[in-house]
Formats: structure tokens, sequence, C-alpha cells
């Protein structure tokens, strides 16, 4: 009986201290990618995410307080859930999203000896690499953006989440948390194409949520694989290649010294940032 009361609608708030230089805008302009992202909604000021607690929604919303030299977090957190097990998940939920466990002393110091990287280090100075919350909503984004526009892909994405996320409730208040793959592992091709996903995606979609729903691709199995190990288990998934295994190594595992090698868009920018005349090897 004690667990069932502690269960309840919840309204609080805590504080997270963050290892300087920290900016919440510019960790959550790189984390949205495109200003039609949905699922990580930024008002100028708050930072706005549904996240899952076990099985059940629960609204975040994250403020600065605080200079980028002596950062602090305020965040508030509204669902039904249990206190500790809410706190608990937006802590390591935010820990991934925002980069908040990263040092990046190390970078600094580099970027320090390259004028070209330092001028960007500086402008953007307090900005984390951001990654997703989990492997399969890597794998999801990495899949809906394949060889479309990020635009487009994130506007499928919206959709998928619209159709079979689930809000913060009762009442309900926000915008729906990315969906569970429980949620999406009995559905069939139809569905997903009628939110205008390809024949293909929709089979991989599919496939992928099954996969993650019965424990086949979890995030600790993956931690102890290698780069090329953990590439190559993920490229036996449907519609996973080498670029979207990459991309979840880098996106979903925080593995930063990973770079997707097939992404032609960002070579090019890279090349051209770097003053080579030369294609990148």
């Amino acid at each position: 009986m004690a667990d069932d009361s502690a269960r309840r609608r919840l309204e609080f708030s805590f504080t997270i201290d963050v290892r300087p230089p920290f900016r919440l805008d510019l960790t959550v302009w790189a984390l949205r990618r495109r200003s039609v992202n949905e699922t990580d909604q930024w008002d100028g000021h708050a930072y706005r995410r549904t996240i899952h607690v076990g099985e059940t929604p629960v609204g975040l919303a994250v403020t600065q307080v605080g200079l980028p030299e002596a950062p602090k977090l305020c965040v508030r957190v509204s669902g039904d859930a249990h206190h500790a097990r809410a706190e608990a998940a937006a802590r390591r939920a935010l820990g991934h999203l925002l980069g908040l466990d990263l040092d990046l002393r190390a970078f600094y110091a580099v970027a320090a000896a390259e004028p070209p990287l330092e001028e960007l280090a500086d402008r953007f100075r307090g900005m984390r690499p951001p990654r997703f919350p989990s492997v399969f909503e890597a794998l999801l984004n990495g899949v809906a953006c394949q060889q479309i526009s990020l635009q487009a892909g994130l506007t499928l994405l919206n959709r998928l989440t619209l159709a079979f996320g689930e809000a913060p409730g009762p009442p309900q208040e926000g915008a729906p948390a990315f969906p569970r793959p429980q949620a999406l592992a009995g559905i069939g091709s139809r569905s997903l194409r009628a939110l205008g996903f390809s024949h293909a995606k929709s089979r991989a979609i599919g496939e992928i949520a099954a996969a993650v729903a019965a424990g086949e691709i979890e995030y600790e199995a993956l931690a102890n694989l290698d780069d090329a190990a953990a590439c190559a288990r993920l490229q036996e998934l449907r519609g996973v290649g080498r670029w979207t295994a990459e991309y979840v190594l880098l996106r979903g595992c925080g593995r930063f010294n990973v770079f997707p090698g097939d992404d032609v868009g960002a070579r090019n920018n890279l090349q051209k940032w770097l003053g080579k005349k030369r294609p990148l090897d």
C-alpha cells in the first residue's frame, strides 16, 4: 500500500550543479537540430521534454540559473510517478540529453592551440555534445532521416511521436514522449506508411522496435563491445547500414570518437571549414 500511495500526481523541482562552462540555450539548439523538432521543445527560456519513468510519461521543464561559468539547472517535474524514481530518471535522461557528465577541459586545451578551432570553441563556449536518451531513439532517428533532408526526417518523427507517444497526465500537459519500443513492436507497416514512412523504413522501424522490446539490443550489451563490433552488431538490424550504425554509436551511445564516415554533407562542410582542397580520407 505504501508503494501505491507514493505514486500520485507529482509537481516538484530539484537542482543540478553543472561543471562549467555550460549554456543551456546552445546545448538545446544542438540537441533540437531544427526548430520543427517537437519532442525537444525550447521557448527561449526553458527546455521541455516528456520522458518515461518505467511505463509512465513524466514532463520535464529545465531552466538555467547562473552564468555559464557558474551554471546550475532547475528542473521541474510533473506527472503520475514515484518521486524518487522520477527524479532519478530525470537526472539520467538529462545527463545524456544535455551532456551534463562531460568534461570538455581537454577539448578546450586542444582548441586553444588551433586558431580556427579556438575561434569556433569561443563562439559556442558552454555548448555540450548532446545525445539521445536511448539507443532505440537514436536508431529510429537514424532510420527516419536516411536519404532525406533533416527537416523531412524530423517531420516524420513528429508524426510518429504524436501517433504513438504518451503525454504526461491526467490532466495531459506537454508534448508526448518519444514512443516506447513496446508501442511500435506490434504495429504493421500500413500504420507507419500512413504517417509518410516508406515501405522499407516502416518494416525497419517495426523490426527494430521488436528487437529492442525483446531485449536483443541494449545499451549495456553494446557498451561491452569495441566500436567495430558494436557497429557490426547494429548492422544486423533491418535498415541499419554503416552510416546509421555509426550515427547511433555517436548520438545514442556517446562514443564521440566515432564520426559517420558516409555522411557526405558533414564531410564536405568539414572539408570546406578546414580549407582542404582534397576530399577528407
